[in-house]
């Protein structure tokens, strides 16, 4: 019987990639296109890769199994973020301990580098940044996090420096790193603190005070940092911070929830999908700043009425180009969800099914 059992077994199969139209051919698009990262459900193994191929109109779906059919668990649990630098693509892979590093071009993977509980990358000068929890996904006693850095030449972790616990997304100006500290293992103990690390010397120089549970930031052009704060889902709203890099001081406060951010030139195009568990429910916002005034702007980057048919933005791009703004919709975080492309204008000009949360982007020049 077992003989028989293991005469019928067959090999695993391979995913097959899907390609399919989603607008008229632009052979002389700036951008060649867009990654993107699909996150997966959790200890599901359901991380997946899509491209949106501007100059030929085309939307691939699930392209790394078919570029890699021999990896058996495909590119694993939980995507967390994407990013591209020369000709390699980095991917953290959350729950699956590990960064795939792919040829940008092929989609094949060159290594794969191991991070204990990793969730952020960027880049400066040769070399990749990753931020990483440690401890297991949940534990309220993990240990404080850490940010690795990756040679991007020999692919090979050269330093490490410890954080706060659970640190979350990173941004470099001049020759220092900044990392939102979360916490947000051990509510209501959250961290409120972003690190400050000198490349140089790749030690923590300072933490500055904003908010509990941070978690994204991103950089302007003049200087300063824009930084998110989650709250603690009851009482303490979501709120937006600006951080003066000179100072490494809070110069700012915005009072509107932030979920996520794209700053392109001198607008920051912002979203808010806030858990209120005394309502049990998300409450959905979108907004706009000016970041060289830092001034909230009364126009909206959706105006065509769209924004009622996205269940949960996830996700948010901006072509700095054409100023094409990319959503993400992770719908019932079950089924596949949806991207959206809105003009300058804020009407849609197409959507397309994506995988199982789709999350993080990457544009291809």
């Amino acid at each position: 019987m077992v003989l028989l059992a293991a005469s019928c077994r067959k090999a695993p199969q391979v995913i097959p990639e899907q390609v399919e139209r989603f607008a008229d051919p632009d052979p002389s698009s700036q951008v060649k296109g867009i990654y993107l990262l699909n996150e997966g459900n959790m200890n599901m193994n359901k991380a997946s890769l899509d491209f949106v191929n501007f100059r030929t109109g085309i939307y691939q779906r699930n392209i790394y199994n078919q570029a890699n059919p021999s990896v058996t668990k495909g590119l694993g649990d939980v995507g967390n973020d994407i990013g591209i630098y020369g000709s390699k693509m980095y991917v953290v892979v959350n729950i699956s301990n590990k960064v795939e590093v792919l040829d940008v071009k092929t989609v094949k993977k060159i290594a794969q580098i191991d991070i204990t509980n990793c969730r952020y990358v960027t880049f400066h000068k040769g070399k990749a940044y990753v931020s990483a929890y440690l401890g297991k996904v949940g534990d309220p006693k993990a240990p404080n996090g850490i940010v690795a850095e990756i040679d991007t030449a020999s692919l090979q972790i050269n330093r490490k420096v410890t954080v706060g616990r659970q640190p979350e997304e990173m941004a470099i100006v001049g020759e220092k790193l900044y990392i939102a500290n979360s916490g947000g293992y051990s509510p209501p103990d959250y961290e409120r603190t972003v690190s400050v690390i000198d490349l140089a010397s790749f030690t923590e120089i300072k933490r500055i005070d904003v908010a509990i549970n941070l978690d994204r930031l991103k950089a302007d052009k003049y200087g300063d940092l824009y930084v998110t704060s989650r709250g603690d889902y009851y009482t303490i709203p979501s709120k937006l911070f600006v951080i003066d890099t000179q100072t490494d001081a809070v110069k700012k406060t915005f009072d509107i929830a932030a979920s996520n951010l794209w700053i392109d030139d001198d607008t920051a195009y912002i979203y808010s999908t806030e858990w209120s568990y005394p309502q049990q429910k998300n409450v959905i916002t979108y907004a706009m700043l000016n970041v060289k005034d830092e001034t909230v702007l009364n126009s909206r980057f959706i105006t065509d009425g769209t924004d009622k048919s996205i269940v949960v933005p996830y996700g948010i791009a901006v072509n700095p180009f054409t100023k094409d703004v990319f959503v993400t919709d992770a719908g019932n975080y079950v089924a596949a969800g949806k991207i959206y492309c809105f003009d300058k204008t804020g009407k849609m000009k197409w959507q397309k099914e994506g995988g199982d949360i789709p999350a993080h982007m990457a544009f291809v020049y």
